[in-house]
């Protein structure tokens, strides 16, 4: 021991032991290290090849909030004036029932008339009648979508007042889905996450984090023919995951 203590190891290399220690030693330790490091390295690429990519849905049932109900009818006649008075009368009296019955006045708007001038159009048919047909459009446009399918069922009056009416057709909308959005995209990540997880349980995996995930477009549609007035909301998201061992 006292013949190492008193080497000096910069003047007598071949009597020192650790001149040659040392240098084995950091070489034998930048080899493990760089194994390591290329081990870590090799793992993260096997590691980012191994992916899964899932879609989640989420679907919502939701009630229209805003509805626009045409109201059409048509008279004919040979007198101008005489027509010009009943359109003026039946307007008036839709106007008279739809806002003693809760639609308010500024909710209803009249469409101009669109004349048909029989006399005029050398491909007539012979069946009618009259020189002239016009037709009017009361349309009414609210939220009040429950009073709306209420006076649907009452429309019946007006044909008292000798109003031959028809509906064109009632158009029901869903105008809150900026509302709905943020939940309705967690819960289609929600889904894809369990769908991700149930692949990865059945691989032997876990999930890891996302690499890339895809929005879907929300789509609204009727629930189904005899409801128009329910919405469909859906929207689908595609989501890939990372697997781990």
């Amino acid at each position: 021991m006292s013949d190492m203590k008193n080497c000096d190891c910069a003047s007598d290399k071949k009597k020192c032991p650790w001149a040659r220690v040392v240098p084995a030693l950091l070489i034998a330790v930048s080899v493990v290290v760089l194994g390591i490091c290329i081990k870590a390295g090799i793992d993260n690429i096997a590691f980012r090849d191994r992916e899964v990519t899932v879609k989640g849905l989420a679907e919502r049932e939701v009630k229209a909030d805003l509805v626009t109900w045409p109201i059409s009818y048509s008279v004919a006649g040979n007198d101008l004036g005489s027509m010009y008075e009943r359109v003026n009368a039946n307007n008036a009296t839709i106007i008279k029932f739809l806002t003693s019955n809760g639609i308010a006045r500024d909710e209803i708007s009249v469409n101009p008339p669109d004349t048909y001038n029989a006399e005029s159009n050398q491909y007539r048919s012979s069946n009618f009648n009259y020189n002239y047909s016009v037709s009017c459009t009361v349309t009414v446009t609210t939220r009040n979508v429950d009073k709306v399918r209420e006076l649907l069922n009452r429309q019946s009056e007006l044909l008292k007042e000798g109003i031959a009416f028809s509906n064109s057709y009632i158009n029901y909308q869903f105008t809150g889905l900026n509302k709905i959005k943020p939940e309705m995209i967690g819960e289609a990540t929600k889904a894809a996450r369990a769908a991700a997880a149930q692949f990865a349980a059945d691989s032997e995996s876990s999930v890891g984090k996302i690499k890339n995930a895809t929005q879907g477009q929300f789509s609204i549609e009727d629930s189904d023919s005899s409801t128009p007035y329910l919405k469909k909301v859906r929207v689908v998201s595609t989501i890939v995951y990372y697997l781990e061992d």
